[in-house]
């Protein structure tokens, strides 16, 4: 058997009961913190509470060369782990993929994503969410700028009138994460000056959302990471009411958006 268990946004206790369980049963325990990482835990902190040994796997260890997981998993119980919800990357679904190939029984335990916990923070309703983007270091795409990619995305979501998460960079080998006020910055260059949403640390107990122009969120400290921004489309009066009330949204603002 090959589970894989996502083990939510903060800490080594954000795991779900039924994670937990299939964890610490598990003979053998591999994880990936590249596509991201869990805010206040670190791989000791995990290993000490579940009472496990980790083999912290790089990109390489997953998607090239996952060989040694795959034969433990045809004759012993192999727990794979990733912050967040396991299946979000697709990385994880072709090591999924392969294992079924190989007759290996394969489950699923998700854990909350950083794209529902954004919907909650803010107050903007799930369904009116469109195709989220990752927004890239600038010397992680060799070219300046934004990516048209992620500009393009951004406009095909708000002509439908739907928000857009924008995924910020993580570069977990060299401890550099992309922060809300830098890629503010980055998007006010090529894109309008217009309302966003910057969301930082979801799923811990004192996650800092704020909404304002993307240049005037340029100009703030949003603290540790992770961080993700939110670019809404058309607004609900509910959801207007949201943002009021839990980001501290200008009301000029609110009504820009309403009057597009």
């Amino acid at each position: 058997m090959l589970t894989f268990i996502g083990l939510g946004l903060y800490d080594e206790r954000s795991i779900s009961i039924a994670g937990r369980d299939a964890l610490q049963a598990a003979d053998y325990v591999a994880a990936e913190f590249y596509t991201s990482y869990l805010v206040d835990a670190t791989v000791s902190d995990l290993e000490t509470a579940h009472d496990i040994d980790i083999d912290v796997r790089d990109r390489e260890g997953v998607e090239q060369h996952p060989e040694d997981i795959l034969r433990k998993a045809q004759s012993e119980d192999v727990a794979f782990l990733t912050a967040g919800d396991t299946m979000i990357s697709t990385t994880h679904t072709d090591l999924r993929l392969r294992a079924i190939d190989r007759g290996i029984d394969t489950r699923v335990i998700h854990g909350v994503t950083a794209q529902t916990a954004a919907s909650g923070l803010t107050g903007l309703q799930n369904y009116r969410f469109g195709k989220s983007v990752t927004l890239p270091f600038p010397y992680a795409h060799g070219a300046e700028g934004v990516p048209t990619s992620v500009t393009d995305s951004i406009a095909a979501n708000r002509e439908r009138g739907l928000h857009t998460v924008v995924y910020l960079d993580i570069k977990a080998d060299r401890d550099e994460y992309l922060r809300a006020s830098d890629a503010a910055e980055m998007l006010a260059t090529d894109l309008e000056d217009m309302l966003a949403i910057a969301v930082a640390r979801a799923g811990s107990p004192d996650p800092t959302v704020r909404a304002d122009r993307l240049s005037a969120l340029a100009e703030k400290d949003f603290g540790d990471p992770l961080h993700l921004l939110v670019l809404p489309g058309e607004l609900h009066h509910l959801e207007e009411e949201a943002l009021a009330a839990l980001a501290d949204a200008p009301a000029d603002m609110l009504n820009a958006v309403d009057s597009r």
